[in-house]
């Protein structure tokens, strides 16, 4: 039976990895305001940041799709791990030796699978840059010098070699603890005739790391003229690696390519230590598979969806690069980066170039760079007879939608004058006309989709159904303005209990006309209150353990990380119109009830029940107007 890790030490680990740290390794976070971060949200698509994450709380919450938690939510979710597995990548990264109970810790048994199969690619790693060293690996290093790459560069880049044996590699790992099972699973070794033997042997070999810097796979490349395999082996499709998931370089590049709004897409592993090499420091590669959606995800989180950033896409000049480009317009309008292509010259790779004309000129090529759009353009125009009137209008019919997907629209316009001249069309305005008129169409079937693919957004209830039902009336909208005021004092009073309390605490779960709020406000006091959180750094981790389900959980999240719907930093003053507003509220309904009790009593009622009640009518009304010229103080 796997052993559960003391609650102490998951406290430790909890209170040792800041939230901002963690979630940066995946996205890039800007400021937004009030002490909390912002993001494109990596669990779903999106065009603006509503990512949000709460330094201070160790907290974060998407408004868009209402995905949040902690730490260790963040990572369970993201890299699908489980709490065990997440807790014990985090204590590795602090530096945190765990103790488990019911009966001790064997690593071996104990440990989730994923944690095991990352362990056992970081063991296969160190062995393989070991190896590199060796007399048989002399071909290796040979060939790493041949492409300019000398033993510094192979460090950086934590090159290896896998020995030609069968399974020395297998046995290494063996001898680790690692069983036979987890080693095929890892696609580390495979299954031979008399058990499993390694999968790549003889190979030079490059580490492929995920964007959080842990190695998932390994890009092995033949040396050897015997070797019948491809010139390039992957790993297989594993638990740890996805190819359309994953960029081989991302977890030296990603700090640049966010500082510097550019991504650079090359085509190979040596591509990519000569761009590097070269101070092109944004490179990264694909893992033997085309530019996909994956990768495109994973640079939108770094480029944060930036008009003024870009990718540039180097290919070479021969056939199948000009394919590969046109690959890559296709997806161009999934970016809001402008995209750019960098043609090598002579069929030279950067990896050749760096070797034939030095760093300067892997710089200069990507300096060269020119619009993916231009490169569409002259492909689409030079399959067309333009000697022809029938040739130069299909020209123009393939080659004006893709000026009017042009997203920078300041040279939309320029670009279809340049368009009728590369068609021979003496007529500027009739092109530059249609182009418009695309474009316009274009715009409103964007807003035609969007208006019928998107729901109006909805903070989740706390007693959703589970399944759909018929109608009954409007949904409850906690935005609202009914409500906002609620809203803002349960935000004030998870974010900052020091500004309500101790009058918060007085207040009742009544007194919050949403029920969804008005658990929250139970939630907080069974926690021990406004008061007790003021001074308390794990308040609002004890205000979501009080949560009697994940969508109330959900709510507090949501709640401790929503900024306040206050320019300044929120102070005592604006803390107290929120106290009062919902108080007010609150004695205003009183009134009215009691009024309508009045009204059904009549005059025919028990004289000391009408008293009573006329008297609490009385001391509310005065109770009102208290507040309503008081403020605050009438509280």
């Amino acid at each position: 039976m796997a052993g559960r890790i003391n609650d102490d030490d998951v406290k430790a680990v909890r209170d040792a990895v800041p939230i901002d740290a963690v979630v940066s390794e995946y996205l890039q976070l800007r400021n937004a305001g009030g002490g909390n971060l912002k993001g494109l949200c990596p669990f779903h698509d999106e065009k603006s940041p509503s990512f949000h994450v709460s330094t201070a709380k160790g907290l974060y919450h998407c408004f868009g799709c209402q995905e949040g938690g902690d730490t260790v939510d963040f990572i369970m979710k993201i890299d699908h791990l489980s709490f065990a597995e997440t807790i014990e990548r985090l204590a590795s990264q602090a530096g945190i030796t765990l103790r488990y109970e019911e009966g001790g810790y064997t690593p071996g048994r104990q440990q989730g699978e994923r944690t095991r199969l990352v362990e056992a690619h970081k063991a296969a790693a160190q062995f393989y840059v070991d190896q590199l060293d060796s007399p048989e690996a002399e071909i290796g290093r040979k060939f790493l010098a041949e492409r300019g790459f000398d033993q510094a560069a192979a460090q950086h880049f934590g090159v290896g070699y896998s020995p030609a044996g069968w399974d020395h590699l297998t046995r290494y790992l063996r001898g680790r603890g690692f069983s036979d099972q987890e080693l095929v699973l890892s696609g580390l070794s495979q299954e031979g005739r008399r058990g499993p033997i390694d999968r790549f042997r003889g190979r030079l070999m490059w580490p492929i790391r995920d964007i959080a810097g842990e190695v998932v796979g390994f890009g092995a490349r033949k040396l050897r003229d015997d070797d019948n395999g491809p010139k390039y082996l992957n790993t297989p499709e594993t638990p740890l690696y996805r190819k359309s998931q994953v960029l081989y370089g991302i977890d030296l590049a990603k700090k640049e390519i966010a500082k510097t709004n550019r991504a650079v897409v090359v085509e190979g592993y040596t591509d990519v230590m000569a761009c590097h090499l070269a101070g092109i420091t944004t490179a990264i590669a694909t893992c033997g598979t085309s530019f996909g959606e994956g990768h495109i995800k994973i640079l939108r989180r770094l480029l944060m969806d930036n008009a003024g950033s870009e990718v540039v896409f180097t290919f070479d000049g021969d056939a199948a690069g000009q394919k590969a480009a046109l690959r890559a317009f296709e997806d161009d309008q999934k970016f809001a980066a402008e995209t750019s292509i960098a043609i090598t010259p002579g069929g030279m790779d950067p990896c050749d170039l760096r070797l034939a004309k030095g760093d300067a000129a892997v710089a200069d090529l990507v300096e060269s760079r020119t619009p993916l759009f231009e490169f569409a353009l002259r492909h689409v125009v030079s399959r067309h007879n333009l000697d022809t009137t029938v040739g130069r209008a299909a020209a123009l019919d393939e080659a004006a939608p893709i000026v009017a997907n042009i997203k920078n629209s300041s040279i939309q316009h320029e670009s279809a004058v340049q368009l009728a001249g590369m068609l021979g069309i003496l007529d500027t305005q009739f092109v530059v006309k249609r182009v418009s008129q695309l474009a316009r169409w274009a715009r409103e079937r964007g807003r035609d989709g969007q208006h019928h693919s998107r729901t109006p957004h909805r903070a989740p209830t706390a007693e959703a159904p589970p399944q759909p039902t018929a109608p009954r009336g409007p949904a409850l909208n906690l935005r609202s303005p009914a409500h906002r005021v609620e809203r803002e004092l349960l935000k004030l009073a998870l974010q900052r209990p020091d500004l309500v309390s101790p009058a918060f605490d007085a207040y009742g779960t009544d007194e919050f006309t949403a029920p969804p709020y008005a658990t929250v406000r139970q939630c907080i006091e069974d926690a021990g209150g406004a008061t007790a959180g003021a001074a308390d750094a794990e308040y609002v981790p004890r205000v979501r353990e009080a949560a009697p389900n994940d969508t109330v959980r959900a709510m507090v999240t949501e709640l401790a990380v929503e900024p306040l719907h206050t320019r300044r930093d929120p102070d005592e003053a604006y803390a107290g119109v929120q106290l009062v507003a919902v108080r007010l509220a609150a004695v205003n309904r009183r009134v009215t009830e009691i009024r309508g009790t009045l009204q059904r009593l009549g005059s025919h009622a028990d004289p000391e029940h009408l008293a009573a009640v006329q008297n609490e009518l009385w001391v509310l009304q005065q109770y009102g107007q208290s507040l309503r010229e008081r403020g605050y103080a009438a509280l």
